[in-house]
């Protein structure tokens, strides 16, 4: 009998795609020890956009609060999603901040870490992955899928061999936009499983409406792992649900650990959680709906979630079609890089700045040139040559690894942020997001000092 295991995203991605990732973990902290019992996998809960957004709008310190899931969740694998070399930043970092940041995480609780390079630059994930066997957690090696006409099959599939040769527990296909169809999702996972010996996970969203019957192809190719999120925080541009493909897998005669039971009292708490966001607004209902667009723009849940953001905060919403249409012209002059964090965020913005100023390229973030100088990586395919003309000029691109020009940073770092920084976490967070983490410092130090008086006011 196959065995299908799941990932549970509520804790992150579903967070992540449906409420920007504003949930605190006062939000989700009573039903961790249910989540601990559902039978998962793992529980995704960390990385991703999590770590950012902790410091930066939930004045929580991330990696307390992963000490805090983890406490309540002694028997469930804790999740996170790792961007290779750009940690969970938007920059390339240098190898001793990676190895920092990975090993880290494994000490506060991480058991695996899913790791991609928003190019696929296999470069790229060397070091993150070398740490994490070092430390002894799971090391998933992910492929960022997208479509285009330098990304086919045997692309993917020489991907993965080379992420196994750098000893990858597990292959991960990593379909952001939820554009992989029912056949792709069945080719690509049929041919990876003869390809390769470890496991194949599948991720992808609910997007287009794909994703129930994509990941129904994939698991009936033989992947082993899935991820799901809990129905209440599922479909639109989340994952597929957990319950009901629980349910249809078991029916179908395939070996499901997951309890029922667990699965509806996990439910039917987040549905109150779901309905505050509703009426709070940080949950639109354009990011609950289907938008079979997305198989045109390829544009991930994340992603969307934040132009939305975005353009209701200019309140230049009438000019989201039109923003729509300009991310894969972007994507292009790129050479057709795949749409995940930070390149995403990095082509969603270079769009709308196309669109706002009603000239295309007028405005280029840095961003954006450090790309096309290669700072990120090699770029998949061809690079416009007349865009690169107008951001580099005369100046040559980088076609070695950059974080090989790097100097360590952690050290430097350290002496930076001096006595504000109370531990090593302290220092990562401060290299990840210097602004944001120096704020949460201070508000930190400040809370401690009127705590202190208090407790002074209370024995006088």
């Amino acid at each position: 009998m196959q065995k299908v295991q799941f990932t549970e995203t509520v804790l992150r991605d579903a967070n992540q795609s449906l409420i920007a990732t504003r949930m605190k973990f006062s939000d989700f902290e009573p039903i961790l020890s249910k989540l601990d019992k559902a039978g998962f996998y793992s529980l995704e809960c960390w990385g991703g956009a999590t770590f950012d957004s902790c410091l930066r709008y939930l004045n929580e310190d991330p990696w307390e609060r992963l000490r805090k899931i983890k406490a309540a969740c002694p028997n469930t694998k804790l999740q996170m999603l790792l961007r290779g070399q750009n940690i969970l930043g938007y920059k390339h970092y240098p190898d001793d901040v990676v190895r920092a940041f990975v090993k880290k995480s494994v000490e506060n609780g991480i058991d695996v870490i899913r790791i991609f390079d928003a190019l696929n630059d296999i470069r790229n994930i060397q070091v993150a992955v070398d740490e994490t066997l070092k430390c002894g957690a799971v090391a998933s090696g992910a492929i960022c899928y997208t479509i285009s006409p330098i990304h086919d099959l045997e692309a993917y599939v020489k991907l993965a061999k080379n992420m196994e040769s750098l000893g990858v527990n597990t292959i991960a296909v990593k379909d952001m936009a939820g554009i992989m169809s029912p056949k792709q999702a069945y080719d690509l996972v049929k041919a990876l499983k003869s390809e390769v010996k470890v496991p194949v996970v599948v991720h992808t969203h609910c997007t287009t409406g794909l994703g129930p019957i994509t990941l129904q192809s994939a698991v009936e190719a033989g992947a082993d792992i899935i991820d799901t999120a809990i129905s209440s925080f599922s479909g639109g541009t989340s994952q597929p649900p957990t319950e009901t493909l629980a349910y249809s897998f078991r029916e179908q005669g395939y070996d499901v650990a997951l309890d029922m039971n667990v699965l509806k009292e996990i439910n039917d708490f987040f549905k109150p959680v779901k309905n505050e966001a509703l009426k709070s607004g940080g949950l639109n209902p354009a990011v609950m709906s289907t938008d079979t667009n997305a198989l045109v723009y390829q544009v991930p849940g994340g992603m969307l979630s934040n132009l939305v953001a975005q353009l209701t905060a200019q309140n230049k919403m009438d000019k989201f079609e039109d923003v729509l249409a300009e991310v894969p012209a972007v994507r292009e002059d790129l050479g057709f890089p795949p749409l995940v964090t930070p390149m995403s965020q990095m082509v969603g913005v270079q769009a709308t700045a196309n669109v706002l100023a009603g000239e295309r390229y007028k405005n280029v973030s840095k961003e954006i040139k450090s790309y096309i100088k290669g700072e990120y990586g090699t770029a998949p395919g061809k690079i416009n040559p007349d865009v690169k003309k107008l951001v580099l000029g005369d100046e040559e691109p980088i076609t070695g690894r950059y974080a090989d020009t790097l100097e360590p940073g952690f050290e430097k770092a350290k002496a930076e942020i001096g006595e504000k920084a109370t531990c090593d976490e302290d220092v990562l967070s401060y290299i990840s997001f210097p602004a944001q983490a120096e704020k949460f410092f201070d508000a930190r130090e400040e809370k401690k000092k009127r705590t202190v008086k208090y407790a002074i006011r209370r024995c006088d």
